[in-house]
């Protein structure tokens, strides 16, 4: 990704939209405060359609945007190497309440963490395998799963002693959970159950709860399938818990590179 983008800001106004019957399920409240901030990243050379044309500034500035309002609590949508994804602070709990009633999630369905630097998961987690198979999968279209350590939040996921983490192949997640300093609770960008998005459209009906829209352009796999899955909590095995995009690519680095066996007895 280029490091000077033209950007173009739109704040939605959603007074109309809550007169409509979407507009109500997302809350009258909502509607009255929260004025969502659509940020788009295209290349100079696209012919894409601007809200004020001819707005041109750097990349930094559309991340300290996003950095702002996940600061200030709120929910924002960005663009991953594998789907779009709704993101807040994970060691901030009214955020993360905000997540689960934004996609209208089950509470005891758990949000994965994103962090910028392989570093970062030692803080979070209780790592049982070789930091070069680390640095063998991450960044990619991979979510690891450990268990937890007492730093994080106890408010994300309390119901379980585990964790996933991603690090995405992307370069604005990446600089986005560095700026922030601490980690991301991250989620697919859709209403609960409904398919995954690989384009900001696609979660049009959501806007109106999130502060800011990262509009990154089409996701380029498009396949949709999101990361791959896989618990590495127990010494020596893995378990996967959701195929995703890269299967073969991990079976190879579990298996082939550095000897891992599947434990089929975990859930």
């Amino acid at each position: 990704m280029t490091t000077v983008c033209y950007f173009a800001v739109e704040l939605i106004k959603f007074r109309g939209a809550c007169g409509s019957a979407a507009g109500r399920r997302l809350g009258t409240d909502m509607c009255k405060v929260l004025k969502t901030k659509l940020l788009r990243m295209v290349p100079p050379t696209s012919n894409w359609p601007t809200i004020h044309s001819g707005v041109q500034t750097d990349y930094t500035e559309i991340l300290n945007s996003t950095v702002k309002a996940l600061k200030e609590g709120h929910v924002v949508a960005v663009p991953t190497d594998t789907i779009y994804g709704l993101a807040c602070l994970a060691q901030n709990s009214d955020a993360v309440r905000k997540i689960y009633d934004v996609k209208g999630r089950n509470g005891k369905k758990p949000l994965a963490i994103c962090v910028g630097e392989i570093r970062e998961i030692y803080k979070y987690c209780k790592v049982k395998v070789k930091e070069e198979l680390l640095a063998d999968l991450l960044p990619g279209p991979v979510t690891l799963v450990f268990e937890r350590s007492e730093t994080l939040n106890t408010d994300l996921n309390p119901f379980t002693s585990l964790v996933g983490v991603r690090i995405p192949d992307h370069t604005f997640m990446r600089r986005l959970c560095q700026m922030c300093q601490e980690p991301l609770a991250l989620t697919s960008a859709n209403i609960s159950s409904q398919t995954s998005s690989v384009d900001v459209h696609e979660f049009q009906e959501l806007w109106p709860k999130l502060a800011v829209v990262v509009d990154g352009g089409p996701i380029g796999d498009q396949s949709r399938l999101g990361s791959t899955v896989v618990n590495l909590s127990v010494l020596g095995k893995y378990h996967i818990i959701r195929p995703g995009c890269a299967l073969s690519s991990t079976l190879d680095v579990l298996e082939s590179k550095y000897g891992l066996s599947e434990d089929s007895g975990q859930e």
